[in-house]
């Protein structure tokens, strides 16, 4: 996966453009509302959606897998912005705990245990009333159900890329023990939801 990344980085660089994603303007208005100041990014890639945040006076620390697109993170936001290099499957990268967490398409790129093992160990570094937002691929792209199907709404595609699809009920399987709160649909590239989890007083 790592090969994959720092590949895909190298060759098409900013691939996504560098507006932020709706949901990342989602995040930063709900954090803000929140008080929110500390966010954590698992898969940062090169900053796109970090910058809305910064510019709200939020401090943002990433974790991302290529480095490739740390650097041109940092060509954009200074080496100041705190990124740790490696994969979020080994998180944590700290002791550190954070008002909010924003993890934008990342974890349907991941496993059965690898997604659970995300989840708790983001919300493992939640402060006590922080808030946790994953935006993740909906059964309504209409990429679901193509390419080679390898699990349960599970497929790979896009020469290598493994997608796992949700709907509500999947969301709800998965994040029910960490405080799920709110579901909300945005679109994006494609049909994504936006899933909101926060952490109260004597969570685990």
């Amino acid at each position: 996966m790592a090969e994959f990344w720092e590949e895909a980085f190298r060759k098409n660089q900013e691939m996504w453009g560098a507006q932020p994603a709706q949901s990342a303007l989602m995040a930063r208005d709900y954090f803000l509302k929140e008080g929110a100041k500390d966010i954590l990014i698992p898969g940062i890639g090169y900053g796109r959606n970090a910058g809305v945040l910064l510019e709200a006076d939020m401090a943002v620390t990433g974790i991302e897998i290529s480095q490739t697109a740390i650097d041109l993170a940092w060509k954009h936001f200074g080496e100041d912005l705190k990124i740790h290099h490696g994969s979020v499957c080994d998180m944590p990268f700290n002791d550190d705990s954070y008002d909010g967490i924003f993890c934008y398409a990342l974890i349907h790129l991941l496993g059965q245990v690898e997604r659970q093992k995300l989840i708790k160990d983001c919300y493992k570094q939640l402060n006590e009333g922080g808030s946790m937002l994953f935006t993740v691929v909906s059964k309504d792209a209409e990429i679901y159900g193509k390419g080679t199907q390898i699990d349960t709404d599970r497929y790979e595609l896009f020469g290598g890329v493994q997608m796992f699809f949700y709907d509500e009920k999947s969301i709800e399987a998965e994040f029910a023990d960490v405080g799920l709160f709110k579901i909300s649909k945005v679109e994006e590239v494609y049909p994504f939801y936006l899933i909101y989890s926060k952490k109260k007083g004597d969570s685990q």
